[in-house]
């Protein structure tokens, strides 16, 4: 293994002379680099630091808590190459993430959990996904809570899919409520199918990007992955299978009661929601919030909450998702404020 060899004044002064790190492996530390050094331009601009790189060594320039920060980040994402790994925009920006003090990772980044799939090992990029995918190896049932692009649905889907290529499960059932966000499409032509698809799509999404094309329609041909409607659900019993259901905060409790009974022999669940984003008629209660309320803490069910700090998309969602965050909080301290 090549080596990193980390040097800094001995006794540091207030104003923090730059740390040094040597690279043992030219050409890995090129990757790290990347293309015209924009992986070190990414880093300065998420820390606030200044990167140098000279030869096989890159310094670091900043305050204390910026130059650690961005040491075990460089260090990490350097141990990833060496693993035969690829970096890329979105893996800095988790490496990133799961370094940054504030957040407390509770684990080593070398120790952190992995789905491991045929398509390669898929491994968290936020404190908070490391701690879902504990849950999911962990618990039978585990429902996921947070905003959009915080990676419920595709881990899921990755767990379920290294699952069943494992022959741990015989099957993937996967399933959403068919209910319009906020609009009304009106008659949609075709058969079930074709009717249902738009609803499942981002199901669709995520199983094509853990199997090969071919696998993915073979195996859904056979019926190993199967796609439905919540509506679908009732009557049946579902054994020796991982069955997902998809933004379950636009089911009724009724619904939730029926699918979560669906459990059978060998099975695992894994709902996923988000209580921001309910698209029900007014005045009726989310399915999501409902079971959440009776059933957290009942032992062999886990409980996964997603914060604005582990959106892992553009980092533009996570800003647009605060500010609508905060506009809410506003408003609903000025009622209260109005009432008072």
């Amino acid at each position: 293994m090549s080596q990193i060899i980390i040097s800094s004044p001995p006794n540091p002064a207030p104003l923090a002379r730059p740390l040094t790190m040597t690279f043992g492996d030219n050409a890995l530390l090129s990757l790290l680099l990347g293309d015209h050094d924009r992986h070190l331009a990414r880093i300065e601009q998420r820390l606030g630091v200044r990167l140098a790189c000279r030869g096989n060594r890159i310094s670091i320039s900043g305050t204390p808590e910026q130059m650690a920060v961005a040491e075990a980040a460089l260090a990490a994402l350097y141990r990833q190459l060496e693993r035969g790994e690829m970096i890329d925009g979105p893996k800095v920006d988790a490496v990133l993430r799961m370094t940054d003090p504030a957040t407390e990772p509770r684990l080593p980044l070398s120790d952190m959990p992995a789905i491991r799939t045929r398509k390669g090992a898929v491994g968290p990029r936020s404190n908070g996904q490391a701690a879902y995918m504990e849950l999911l190896a962990k618990h039978e049932m585990v429902f996921a809570m947070g905003p959009a692009g915080t990676g419920k649905t595709y881990l899921a889907v990755a767990q379920a899919v290294a699952m069943l290529t494992s022959g741990k499960v015989d099957r993937i059932v996967l399933s959403r409520p068919a209910v319009e966000a906020g609009e009304r499409l009106g008659f949609l032509p075709g058969d079930m199918k074709e009717k249902v698809d738009p609803y499942l799509r981002p199901l669709y999404d995520a199983l094509n990007e853990m199997l090969p094309g071919e696998q993915f329609t073979k195996r859904l041909t056979t019926g190993e992955i199967e796609i439905a409607p919540l509506a679908f659900m009732r009557g049946r019993t579902l054994a020796h299978a991982f069955v997902i259901l998809d933004e379950a905060q636009n089911t009724t409790p009724v619904q939730m009661k029926m699918f979560l009974t669906r459990m059978g022999e060998g099975t695992r669940m894994v709902i996923t929601g988000d209580l921001s984003q309910i698209d029900l008629p007014p005045n009726t209660r989310s399915g999501l919030a409902d079971a959440l309320e009776t059933l957290e803490g009942i032992q062999g069910i886990g409980v996964a909450r997603f914060a604005n700090s582990d959106v892992v998309r553009h980092p533009l969602v996570g800003r647009i998702v605060e500010a609508y965050d905060q506009r809410h909080a506003a408003a609903k301290e000025h009622a209260r404020e109005k009432q008072g």
